[in-house]
């Protein structure tokens, strides 16, 4: 990611002060913008996903589980990164 940039967002109260008292007042902003991380990758996903379905047979549960654990690890070993 390149620099940052100021923005004004509007957020329900209670889940912004739910998040303030998770991580303190001074890494709000570094919480939301890994949030928005996340929740661009998982479209990006989905996107890949319809894709990949559009030209091809649907997707195997067991491919799914595969995909899952792949996630899973990814998480956990991100979880350990910021330790």
């Amino acid at each position: 990611m390149s620099g940052s940039k100021k923005y004004s967002i509007s957020l329900p109260e209670d889940l912004a002060e739910v998040v303030r008292a998770h991580v303190g007042p001074g890494g709000f902003s570094a919480y939301v913008a890994e949030a928005l991380e996340q929740r661009v990758a998982m479209d990006r996903l989905g996107e890949i996903v319809a894709h990949f379905e559009t030209h091809n047979d649907p997707l195997a549960h067991d491919d799914v589980e595969a995909a899952r654990a792949l996630l899973r690890h990814d998480e956990h070993r991100m979880g350990q990164d910021a330790a």
